[in-house]
């Protein structure tokens, strides 16, 4: 993990706007994620989710605001920052006439990732991927595809990770499967900022929950985790 700016959060944006012609997509703003925490993201169809994670990726830019990943000024650091970034989104960005192994070189050489070879043998195993490494990429299924993308968001052993809907497409055993990747992302003190429509997994996944609406993230709840550390550091105090 890289050392963040000290008392950085892991993502930080302030006053974003987006608009596409006359329709605003994000309307000023304001998220911050800590480090050592899942974050997700609510929201219908359109309401700026999408939209909001590409920015933050720095594949999309905002009209007006400010952002910052593991401390870095995304004007300023656009390059460094997004080496800190794994995303997945709706578009696998996978080639889909190499295989899934070559697939992971193509992208480990991009990130100039160490001992590649050893590393893509631990998120193919990771993924469950193993048996398909040498398969090409428009053999898989949707879900298998959807496996593989997110093996490769996190090849580079990334700080913040940003899913768009990384449940989507995947089995009852790949969603667990997932879900725990989460948990380990969590433990090691990184990050991820994630949209779902299914509530009952964002729950099950979240430390704090956020709801975006037409464009102005409207709601902040702390899931029952976060509550839950709350009150045993208040019980913590009071001893």
């Amino acid at each position: 993990m890289n050392f963040p700016v000290s008392g950085s959060p892991a993502i930080s944006a302030v006053g974003l706007r987006k608009d596409y012609g006359d329709r605003s997509v994000l309307r000023g703003v304001d998220v911050s994620v800590p480090w050592g925490q899942n974050a997700v993201l609510f929201g219908t169809n359109g309401a700026g989710k999408t939209t909001l994670l590409r920015i933050l990726a720095g594949l999309a830019r905002a009209d007006a605001g400010d952002m910052h990943i593991a401390g870095l000024r995304m004007r300023r650091s656009g390059g460094r920052a997004r080496t800190l970034v794994g995303f997945v989104g709706h578009q696998t960005l996978l080639y889909s006439d190499l295989t899934c192994r070559e697939n992971l070189v193509f992208y480990a050489k991009l990130y100039g990732v160490r001992h590649a070879d050893a590393r893509i043998e631990t998120v193919l195993a990771r993924l469950n991927l193993d048996d398909r490494a040498d398969r090409r990429v428009r053999t898989l299924s949707h879900g298998m595809q959807k496996r593989l993308s997110v093996a490769r968001a996190i090849l580079h052993e990334p700080d913040v990770l940003l899913l768009d809907e990384p449940e989507s497409g995947l089995d009852a055993e790949s969603v667990a499967s997932l879900g725990e990747l989460l948990n380990d992302w969590r433990s090691s003190g990184r990050t991820a900022l994630l949209t779902t429509h299914s509530h009952e997994i964002g729950q099950a996944w979240a430390d704090r929950t956020l709801t975006l609406d037409r464009g102005r993230l409207t709601e902040q709840v702390p899931s029952e985790r976060d509550a839950v550390a709350t009150i045993m550091a208040s019980d913590r105090g009071s001893v």
